[in-house]
C-alpha cells in the first residue's frame, strides 16, 4: 500500500481554488515584440537611473585631477594659447584625451564651479558611456548568437561585474577604454556583416578614438587587416576582392587621419608619439610595491600569474564559469574545423574575442611589461570574456536541446545567480570597487586588507565622512580627511564638516589602515562599516568626549603603564618603550595645538627581518599615528612590528609648520639592539680625518651593522643646514643593476631631507641612511653651494684579509711609505700599521707604456697613462692595516711611477717599478 502525505493532509485543508494568472490577451503581438525588441534598452535605461540617483555616492581617485588637468593643457594648446602640450604630470602628456576633453567641455559649458557638481557631472557622463558599451555589447551579443534572451544575459554580465560597474562612476581611463573597447568591437562586427563603406569609414573612427584612449587600441588594427584580407582571399580576384581591399584602405585611412586629428601631441611628431605610447606601456618608468598574496613584490617583478589571479578572484563566479565554458567550446570548435572558422564570419569572430582575452597578457608577461593595481590595465578583456560567457551559455543550452532537455532551467538558474549578484551589489555599494568573490576568504577579519589590494583608489574616507554627517545631524565638526574626498561632498555638508587646516585641531581623523602592519590601537570601534570583515577606513575621535568608554579606559591604561616606567626619549613629549610599545606622553598638554603626528623610522640592521618588499629598496619602515587627548594629556601609542630592530628615528611633526609632510618638532634616534650612535660616531670620527670644509658634513661608510650604510653627522649644526636637502647619487659598478629608468643618467638619485633619515638632537645633525644591497662603484653627496663629497666604498674586510694572506710568499717589488707588490696584473700598497691621516692623501699612479701608441689619444702627448686615485677607491683598513688593489692595464708596461701627493706641500713619497713583468 503507497501512503501519499498530500491523501492524509488534503481533508485538514481549507478549501482551496485554482490560482488564476491574468491573461495578456489584451495586448497585442506587436507591443510584446516591442518589448522583446526593446528589452537591452529597457534594461540600460533602469541601470542608468539607477545612475542618476548614485552617482554622487563615490568619491574621486588620484586620476581624476590628473585626467582634467591634461584635458585642460590640451584645450590649451588647440586654442594656441600654449606652445606645447604642457601637462602638470609629464607622463600625462602621452595618454589621450579623447573622453576627457569633451567632459571638460561639457563641465566648461554649463558653467559649473563648485567642485561637488563638477564631480557629479564627470561621474554621470563616465557612466553613461559605460552604459553606451553595455549596450553595444548586447547588440554585439545578439548578431552572433541571434537570441535576444542570451543577448540580454550578456548585457547583465556586462552591467553585474561588482568592480567595473562601481569605478564606472570614477575610473576616467581604465573603464571609458573599456566602454570604447565594446563600441570599437560592435562597429567592428558591424562592418563586416553590413560590409559597406560607410560601415568600415565608422569602424576606423573607433578604432582612432580607443587607441587615443590608449595605445593598447592599436591591435585591432591588424585583426581587422588581417580578416579583410580572408575576405579577399575567399572573393577572389575580381571587382569584389578590389571593393574588398578599398573598404581595408579606407578603414586604415580613416583610422590614421582620426587618430590625427585627436591627438593633439601628436600633432608635432606622430612617430615620436607612438614609440613613446608603446614603450610607456611595455617599461613603465615608475615602479610600485603590490600587496598581492600577503607579499609586496615591485610591479617590475610580478609573477606571471598577477593578472589571471585578480581576474579570478574578482570576477563574479557564475560569470567566471560560463566564460570558462565558452573559451572551451571556441576552442574545440575551431579545432574540430579550422576551415569553417577561416571562411565563417560569426566563427572567426568568436576566435577574434579568444584572441582578445588570452594575448594581452601573454604577450605583457612575455615582454615584462609594468603594469600595477590588481588587474586595472586590463579591464577591456572583460569585454571579449562577457561574451565568450554569453557563448558558453549559449552552447550548454543547445547541448540541452540536443538531449531533448528544456533550457529553462540553466536560463532560471543564470538568472538567479545575476538576482543574488545584483543584492550582494545593493548591499556593498558604494564599495562594489572592493568586490572579492568566495575563491578567497572572506570572513576571517582583515584578511583580504593584508593579504591584497582593497582601496587602492582610497574613496572609502567618503563613506566615513557620511557617516559622521549622519550622526551628527546638527553639529558642527572639523575633521583631518583626504582633500580630494572631501571636495566631492555637497556645499551644505562642507559647511559642517570642515577640514583641519594647518594649525588647527580636529574632532576626527579618518585613516586608512596600516596596510598590511599592525593594528593600529586606535580601532576602537567607533565606525563599523566594514567590506568583508575587512576595515577600508577609520573614523578616530581625537579627544575623550567624542570616544567610546572602552577606548577611553584602553587609552589611561596605557598612560598608567608608561609612567611606570622611564622614558627613552625626553622631549616635547617623553617616550616610553615596553616590549614593541612606543608610548608618546605629554602632561598638561596645552588645548588646541594643530595638527601633530608621531612617527617612528626602522633602519633594521639585517634586511632579511623586514617584509620582502623592503629587501631591496635600500629603505625603511615607518609607523605613524595622531595623539589623543584625555583631558589634559595628549598621548599617541605605536605598536611596533615583531620584525622591529636596529636603529629607530622617533620624531613629532607639527604639520602647522609645513604642508604637506609637516615640519619637525623635533627628532631622536634611539637604537633598539646596541646603545650608543653617538659612540659609533665618535669612532668613525677617530678612524676618519676631518672633512677640510667647515661647512660640509662627516659622511662615514659604516659596515658593522651587517649591511653598508651612510652616515651623517654635524655637529653645532644650525637650522638652516638642517633643512637644506642632501644629495646622494650612487654610481653602480653594474649599470644593469639600477632601474632601468635610471640607467639613462648612470647613478641612482636618492636625494633625501634629513629628517627623512635622521634628526637633529641637541643641536646635532645626524641621519642614517641605507646604502643598496649591489656592488657600488662611487657615491657622491653633499649640500647644494655648501659642500660636495665624493666616496668610494670600501672594500670588505674578508677581502683584505684574504689579499693579504697571498702577500706571505711574496717580496714586495719596492718599499716606501708603502710596500708595493705586483700580482696577477694589480698593483698591490700595504702598510702594516696605519691611521687614518696616511691614507688621507691622493695617490698619483702613472703607467709608462713599452709602446705609447697602446695610449689613449688625449694622453700620448704625455707619455704615460694618469691613473692618480683616492685610497678607498681600491681599499681600506682592517686589523690596523691598510691595502689597496689596483687594476693596471693589460698593455706591455715599461716603468710605473707612484706614490702620494698634497696641494701646496707637494710629494710625500714616490716608488718607481720597471716593468718586464
Amino acid at each position: 500500500m503507497i501512503v501519499r502525505p498530500y491523501a492524509i493532509i488534503r481533508p485538514m485543508l481549507p478549501p482551496l481554488r485554482p490560482i488564476r494568472f491574468p491573461r495578456f490577451s489584451g495586448y497585442s503581438p506587436a507591443a510584446l515584440n516591442f518589448l522583446s525588441d526593446r528589452s537591452g534598452l529597457l534594461v540600460c535605461a533602469l541601470f542608468l537611473l539607477a545612475g542618476l540617483v548614485t552617482a554622487g555616492d563615490y568619491g574621486i581617485e588620484i586620476d581624476g585631477p590628473h585626467q582634467r588637468a591634461a584635458a585642460q593643457a590640451n584645450l590649451n594648446y588647440i586654442l594656441g594659447q600654449a606652445d606645447r602640450v604642457a601637462t602638470p604630470v609629464e607622463l600625462d602628456r602621452i595618454f589621450g584625451v579623447a573622453f576627457a576633453l569633451p567632459l571638460l567641455l561639457t563641465e566648461q559649458a554649463l558653467g559649473l564651479e563648485d567642485y561637488s557638481q563638477i564631480h557629479r557631472l564627470r561621474a554621470l557622463l563616465t557612466h553613461l558611456f559605460f552604459i553606451l558599451g553595455a549596450f553595444c555589447c548586447y547588440r554585439l551579443a545578439y548578431h552572433l548568437f541571434g537570441s535576444r534572451l542570451i543577448a540580454l544575459l550578456a548585457l547583465l554580465f556586462f552591467l553585474l561585474h561588482p568592480r567595473l560597474y562601481g569605478q564606472s562612476f570614477f575610473n576616467p581611463r581604465d573603464l571609458p577604454f573599456l566602454s570604447m573597447f565594446a563600441i570599437a568591437l560592435y562597429l567592428l562586427e558591424r562592418a563586416f556583416r553590413r560590409d559597406t563603406i560607410g560601415a568600415f569609414a565608422l569602424l576606423g573612427i573607433a578604432v582612432a578614438l580607443l587607441t587615443n584612449l590608449r595605445i593598447m587600441g592599436l591591435m585591432l588594427f591588424p585583426a581587422v587587416i588581417a580578416m579583410r584580407g580572408l575576405d579577399g582571399f575567399y572573393a577572389g580576384p575580381g571587382p569584389e576582392r578590389k571593393r574588398i581591399l578599398g573598404t581595408a584602405g579606407l578603414f586604415a585611412l580613416t583610422a590614421g587621419l582620426t587618430l590625427y586629428a585627436v591627438t593633439p601631441y601628436a600633432w608635432t611628431n606622430p612617430g615620436d608619439y607612438l614609440v613613446e605610447s608603446l614603450n610607456l606601456t611595455i617599461n613603465h618608468p615608475e615602479v610600485f610595491p603590490q600587496l598581492f598574496q600577503g607579499q609586496r613584490p615591485l610591479s617590475s617583478e610580478l609573477p606571471p600569474h598577477y593578472t589571471a589571479t585578480w581576474f579570478s578572484i574578482t570576477t563574479p563566479p557564475l560569470i567566471l564559469l560560463l566564460g570558462l565554458v565558452g573559451i572551451a567550446a571556441a576552442v574545440v570548435g575551431g579545432l574540430i574545423r579550422p576551415g569553417a572558422v577561416l571562411g565563417n564570419t560569426r566563427r572567426r569572430f568568436l576566435w577574434l574575442l579568444l584572441a582578445a582575452f588570452l594575448l594581452p597578457p601573454l604577450a605583457a608577461v612575455l615582454l615584462g611589461s609594468i603594469h600595477f593595481d590588481n588587474w586595472r590595465h586590463f579591464y577591456y578583456l572583460y569585454v571579449p570574456f562577457c561574451l565568450l560567457a554569453a557563448g558558453g551559455l549559449h552552447w550548454l543550452a543547445a547541448a540541452l536541446a540536443r538531449r531533448r532537455r528544456g533550457p529553462a532551467g540553466l536560463y532560471g538558474l543564470a538568472g538567479l545567480g545575476l538576482g543574488l549578484l545584483l543584492l550582494q551589489m545593493a548591499q556593498i555599494h558604494p564599495l562594489q570597487y572592493a568586490y572579492f568573490n568566495f575563491l578567497v576568504d572572506r570572513k576571517t577579519p582583515e584578511y583580504l586588507r593584508t593579504q591584497y589590494q582593497m582601496d587602492y583608489y582610497r574613496l572609502a574616507q567618503r563613506e566615513g565622512l557620511r557617516y559622521l554627517r549622519e550622526r551628527y545631524p546638527g553639529e558642527t565638526l572639523t575633521v583631518r580627511a583626504d582633500l580630494r574626498q572631501y571636495n566631492t561632498l555637497p556645499p551644505a555638508d562642507r559647511q559642517r564638516l570642515r577640514i583641519a587646516g594647518p594649525g588647527r585641531g580636529a574632532d576626527y581623523d579618518l585613516l586608512y589602515p596600516p596596510d598590511p602592519g599592525p593594528p593600529d590601537l586606535a580601532f576602537n570601534g567607533e565606525y563599523r562599516r566594514r567590506i568583508y570583515n575587512n576595515t577600508l577606513v577609520v573614523v578616530r575621535p581625537l579627544d575623550a568626549a567624542r570616544m567610546t568608554p572602552a577606548a577611553v579606559a584602553a587609552y589611561r591604561e596605557l598612560y598608567r603603564q608608561a609612567g611606570a616606567g622611564e622614558p627613552i626619549i625626553r622631549a616635547d613629549y617623553k617616550v616610553y618603550l615596553e616590549g614593541k610599545r612606543l608610548t608618546f606622553v605629554q602632561e598638561n598638554c596645552p588645548p588646541g595645538g594643530g595638527d601633530v603626528w608621531f612617527g617612528v623610522r626602522i633602519f633594521p640592521h639585517y634586511p632579511e627581518t623586514l617584509p620582502p618588499h623592503k629587501w631591496n629598496s635600500g629603505s625603511y619602515v615607518t609607523f605613524q599615528t595622531n595623539r589623543v587627548r584625555l583631558d589634559d594629556i595628549c598621548l599617541a601609542v605605536i605598536q611596533l612590528p615583531d620584525y622591529a630592530q636596529g636603529d629607530l628615528i622617533l620624531m613629532q611633526r607639527d604639520l602647522a609648520h609645513y604642508i604637506p609632510v609637516g615640519a619637525p618638532v623635533w627628532a631622536e634616534l634611539y637604537s633598539l639592539s646596541r646603545p650608543g650612535l653617538g659612540e659609533l660616531i665618535a669612532e668613525h670620527r677617530r678612524q676618519q680625518p676631518p672633512p677640510a670644509d667647515p661647512e660640509a658634513f662627516e659622511v662615514f661608510i659604516d659596515r658593522e651593522a651587517g649591511r653598508n650604510r651612510l652616515l651623517y653627522a654635524k655637529a653645532d649644526c644650525p637650522q638652516s643646514e638642517y633643512e637644506t636637502p642632501i644629495t646622494l647619487h650612487i654610481t653602480p659598478a653594474n649599470p644593469a643593476d639600477l632601474p632601468a629608468y635610471r640607467r639613462a643618467s648612470g647613478f641612482d638619485n636618492r636625494d633625501f631631507p634629513i629628517d627623512w633619515f635622521g634628526g637633529r638632537p641637541g643641536g646635532e645633525c645626524v641621519a642614517i641612511v641605507p646604502l643598496p644591497d649591489y656592488p657600488i662603484a662611487a657615491i657622491r653627496t653633499g649640500q647644494a653651494n655648501r659642500w660636495e663629497v665624493n666616496l668610494y666604498p670600501l672594500t670588505e674586510p674578508d677581502t683584505l684579509r684574504a689579499t693579504y694572506a697571498a702577500l706571505f710568499d711574496s717580496q714586495p717589488s719596492a718599499r716606501a711609505a708603502f710596500d708595493l707588490y705586483q700580482q696577477d696584473n694589480r698593483l698591490i700598497y700595504l702598510r702594516e700599521t696605519c691611521a687614518a691621516a696616511d691614507t688621507a692623501a691622493n695617490f698619483f699612479l702613472h703607467i709608462i707604456p713599452e709602446d705609447v701608441a697602446d695610449l689613449p689619444a688625449e694622453q700620448q702627448a704625455a707619455g704615460f697613462a694618469n691613473l692618480d686615485f683616492a685610497f678607498n677607491r681600491w681599499g681600506g683598513q682592517f686589523d690596523g692595516k691598510c691595502l689597496a688593489t689596483v687594476p693596471l692595464p693589460d698593455y706591455p708596461i715599461k716603468a710605473i711611477r707612484t706614490g702620494q701627493h698634497i696641494p701646496g706641500p707637494g710629494q710625500l713619497w714616490a716608488a718607481e717599478l720597471m716593468g718586464g713583468w
